[in-house]
């Protein structure tokens, strides 16, 4: 089924004719993201300012027709699926920073410039904007936005939702809204920012966004710690969090992920090795060795065969190509494996990454767990092959019981990837029925329609009066 003419003639008046695709050849791109579902969208459009998104909202709802907004399409849980039919509104042409204002800390910025943009802009001020993805040099704002994404830095720094100090957005009943303030401190009405942050889309498109700056470090110290297992390295997190010194990035590999990088590391690593941490502790030169070194003290300990701490910038570029040559093995090995990313406390993470190892040895399933330790983030990688049907019931099977060992722990089942499609059936679990009833009754005061983004985050309510 086609789209209304009337309507397709409203979004070339709204947006111009150059910024409507119609043809399905040219809308297939914008039908899916990282992940493996795909979409076809009945029309694509390209938008370059807030007025023109308000347009649009309003003539889709007029019509009853989907709207999903779209960055990159970095993301890996088909969040800008368009699985409902519909347009895709792609916001990567509002790149534009607005505003950079180091005398106050923050920047206003539209929803398609890329992290790397604003990091590099911020950085000939001498800021930061903390959030950083590994997909920074490709990924955009609105998406960490709408994911609340955040990468390594998070376990110092915070999210986007902590880094964030308004937004301007469209509902889907076509009202622009403005939220938060200019300021570091303000309380008048409820909190919409947070709100808006994380929701994918399902509440408003976020059109611009005034972000907090942080002054980047004088120095930094890297460090790799090795262990015998998965377990001792979880232990070392707890050690390692528990003291005052708070690291600015502390990522974790298993003793798999290891074995699979061993080969493209430029970092000597022992035989023997069953996890690793990547540590890295900033601030100003001045008694950042101690601070390092007291760091490398809580590393150490039962299970822990080496603590290594660079000297040089060809070290420190050593330690990091251990992890980054992590995502391409990944992707040579099992190029369609499962990609989970759960939180838990970081003083359950040994419970967690024991429990993994049991459900991959009692399923027959292969699971290479890393990620964020500092605050308890680790991506779980379930690799398997979506053709072999015996297979993907074990997945199937255990995925549940990663889930289910999450929760037990008070965890979550997403930190930074978001819920899109992928992980909607598994949301109620975690929420609760008074919860997702009253998210339910937030989307429709937001979106009275149903028009933006049908279908993600959140799974339908079963019949109230039961």
């Amino acid at each position: 089924m086609s789209l209304p003419t009337s309507l397709l003639k409203s979004l070339a008046t709204a947006v111009g004719r150059d910024n409507l695709l119609t043809r399905a050849a040219d809308c297939w791109p914008y039908g899916g993201d990282n992940s493996r579902l795909h979409a076809p969208p009945q029309a694509v459009v390209f938008a370059t300012c807030t007025e023109q998104i308000q347009a649009v909202v309003q003539h889709c709802r007029a019509h009853g027709v989907p709207l999903v907004p779209r960055g990159r399409g970095t993301g890996t849980t088909g969040a800008t699926v368009p699985d409902q039919g519909g347009v895709v509104l792609t916001l990567e042409r509002m790149d534009r920073i607005l505003d950079m204002d180091p005398d106050n800390r923050l920047a206003v910025v539209q929803p398609g410039v890329t992290n790397q943009a604003l990091q590099d802009a911020a950085g000939h001020h001498g800021f930061f904007w903390p959030p950083d993805p590994t997909s920074a040099a490709y990924c955009t704002i609105g998406g960490n936005l709408a994911y609340n994404s955040a990468g390594p830095r998070a376990v110092k720094y915070g999210t986007p939702r902590d880094n964030t100090l308004g937004l301007t957005a469209i509902t889907g009943s076509g009202h622009l809204l403005r939220t938060g303030v200019h300021t570091t401190k303000g309380v008048v009405g409820y909190d919409l920012t947070r709100l808006l942050i994380g929701s994918e889309g399902t509440l408003g498109i976020i059109t611009e966004a005034i972000v907090k700056l942080t002054p980047l470090p004088e120095a930094k110290r890297t460090l790799q710690a090795v262990y015998t297992s998965m377990t001792a390295a979880a232990q070392a997190v707890s050690r390692i969090m528990a003291q005052p010194v708070v690291p600015c990035a502390l990522e974790f590999m298993d003793g798999r992920a290891i074995d699979m990088i061993r080969h493209y590391s430029q970092a000597a690593l022992p035989e023997d090795a069953g996890g690793l941490l990547m540590i890295e502790v900033d601030g100003p030169e001045a008694g950042l060795d101690a601070a390092a070194q007291r760091v490398a003290a809580a590393a150490a300990g039962e299970g822990c065969l080496e603590v290594a701490l660079a000297r040089t910038q060809a070290e420190v570029k050593a330690l990091w190509a251990t992890r980054k040559a992590l995502s391409p093995a990944l992707r040579t090995i099992a190029p369609k494996k499962i990609n989970e990313d759960v939180v838990v406390p970081v003083s359950k993470m040994p419970v967690l990454i024991s429990g993994l190892e049991k459900l991959g040895s009692s399923h027959g399933i292969t699971i290479v767990s890393f990620g964020h330790a500092g605050n308890g983030n680790i991506h779980v990688n379930l690799l398997v092959d979506p053709d072999d049907t015996e297979q993907m019931k074990a997945a199937d099977a255990c995925l549940k019981g990663v889930f289910d060992l999450v929760l037990g722990l008070r965890g979550s089942i997403s930190g930074e990837h978001g819920i899109g499609l992928v992980k909607r059936p598994f949301v109620a679990q975690e929420l609760g029925q008074p919860a997702l009833a009253l998210m339910h009754d937030l989307r429709r005061c937001f979106d009275p329609d149903g028009i933006l983004n049908p279908g993600k985050g959140l799974p339908p309510l079963p019949d109230r009066a039961t």
